[in-house]
């Protein structure tokens, strides 16, 4: 049976079913800023999310992730008699299958276009090490992306390699140990903390600001973020 009433609680996802049934897309994250004209109930944010907001709604599915959503609001909404999908994505392949599954097997969509262009572009072969990188992801304090995440696998299958690869997921670390690490750049994305031109003089590393969507979501701008990042 085709869903036809879902709320997303990931940025990302709530874009890929904007495009492919934005009509079945009842409710979204204050979080979820694309498609930028998606008119939804806002349930506020992927952490605190309005549990009361999104029974109102009454979906048939409520779309959640491990490392967005909070198991205790899991737990809750299914409690509450809500059925809720809950993916768990670390690499873009994860991310690929997630939503193979998704638009087959749970919501009974059709799959949009971009879906299988990205199994095209991402799930080949690893390209040899072009460079080596950082990503902070927040600083005050300062934290960078670590092993075992989908921004890290991403840049990998992009050619470049996570000097704090083998790290927890999102370790804290200090300024001078992001310059001591040998990467040949910093990346500096504008989500989830917004890095611009004034966090650059803090490095003695080479940096790069860089778009926080194309390194850290994934959807249809994984096409976009081939073409862009893969320059």
């Amino acid at each position: 049976m085709s869903r036809s009433r879902v709320v997303s609680l990931v940025p990302s996802i709530t874009e890929a079913l904007a495009s492919a049934r934005p009509d079945a897309l009842v409710g979204a994250t204050d979080w979820c800023t694309h498609p930028e004209a998606l008119e939804v109930t806002r349930v506020r944010g992927t952490k605190n999310p309005d549990l009361a907001a999104i029974r109102a709604l009454s979906p048939d599915l409520v779309v959640t992730t491990k490392e967005e959503n909070r198991e205790l609001d899991v737990r809750r909404l299914r409690a509450a008699g809500l059925e809720v999908w809950v993916g768990d994505i670390e690499t873009v392949p994860d991310a690929v299958a997630a939503y193979e599954e998704l638009f087959d097997d749970v919501l009974a969509w059709e799959r949009p276009a971009w879906l299988t262009t990205a199994r095209e572009l991402w799930c080949g072969p690893l390209p040899p090490v072009s460079r080596r990188v950082a990503i902070p992801i927040w600083r005050d304090p300062w934290m960078v992306v670590g092993g075992r995440t989908f921004t890290g696998d991403l840049a990998r299958r992009l050619g470049l390699e996570n000097v704090f690869g083998s790290a927890e997921r999102y370790p804290h670390i200090s300024l001078e140990e992001i310059d001591a690490a040998g990467a040949d750049v910093v990346l500096l994305p504008d989500e989830p903390y917004v890095f611009t031109d004034a966090d650059r003089a803090a490095f003695s590393t080479p940096t790069e600001l860089v778009s926080g969507r194309l390194l850290t979501w994934y959807g249809p701008s994984l096409l976009e973020a081939h073409a862009s990042l893969g320059r």
